[in-house]
């Protein structure tokens, strides 16, 4: 009998997802990052810890309900953390975790892509909708 190490153990478990497969959780995972206000809000998380409200002004445009299922959802799959704050009114944070760091670079650099290359992006549209 071999003996692994727990972060062997681990390379092997990750190895076994397939986010080709409909049913694999990296895909459900996948789907979830590729949602335009976790984007953004884990974006905005980038400077550290937030407000409900200052999330609310930093996106603008995302219903509360929105805000508040986007929260929920990452705070859920371990990237985001909730914090109640004892204060009179009581004051909730929100901040990145360890594992949303990690994130935060592929996050950083898909929205720094998308400002970059929006006017490229744009002319293709203009070009593909003209032969239409």
């Amino acid at each position: 009998m071999s003996t692994r190490t727990a972060a062997e153990r681990r390379a092997e478990a990750g190895a076994a997802y397939n986010a080709y497969l409909a049913e694999c959780p990296a895909r459900q995972l996948l789907d979830r990052i590729g949602d335009k206000w976790v984007s953004l809000a884990i974006n905005a998380l980038a400077d550290g810890p937030l407000r409900y409200s200052e999330l609310n002004q930093r996106l603008p445009g995302v219903s509360q309900k929105m805000l508040t299922q986007t929260l929920r959802n990452l705070e859920r799959d371990g990237l985001v953390t909730r914090t109640v704050l004892p204060e009179v009114p009581v004051r909730v944070e929100y901040r990145l975790t360890p594992l949303g760091e990690e994130l935060l670079p592929v996050m950083c650099a898909i929205k720094s892509w998308a400002e970059q290359h929006m006017g490229q992006v744009l002319s293709a549209r203009a070009a593909y909708d003209a032969q239409a």
